[in-house]
């Protein structure tokens, strides 16, 4: 199910952000935020990674409504974005410092967001 699979990427985006074996946030965000000028062929690259992700939710989406488990009225394009923003943005807070908890209550928050 769909609601599952955002459910599984949340929690992986979790358990990878918050590993204390690994650098804080993700790298794929964190490394096009700070790539400058000479930089700019990494920045468009990690750039179309994330964009690449966000297409991949979609389609995944897009099967879900097909078989009924969204609603058509669903913008599956726009659902899988703010999927990926969230995914994304729990990388950045882990970077800035968030702890588990406060991120978990995000993702319990973005949760209440999907479609009836």
């Amino acid at each position: 199910m769909a609601r599952e699979a955002v459910e599984a990427m949340f929690a992986g985006s979790l358990r990878m952000t918050c590993d204390k074996k690994n650098p804080g946030g993700c790298m794929v965000v964190q490394a096009g935020l700070s790539c400058g000028e000479g930089s700019e062929a990494i920045r468009l690259e990690l750039t179309a990674v994330r964009e690449a992700g966000v297409n991949r939710i979609r389609e995944r989406f897009e099967q879900a409504q097909a078989a009924g488990e969204l609603p058509k009225t669903v913008n599956c394009g726009d659902l899988a974005r703010y999927v990926g923003t969230v995914i994304h943005g729990l990388g950045v807070q882990a970077a800035g410092g968030a702890t588990r908890q406060q991120l978990e209550r995000v993702v319990e928050i973005a949760m209440r967001a999907w479609p009836a």
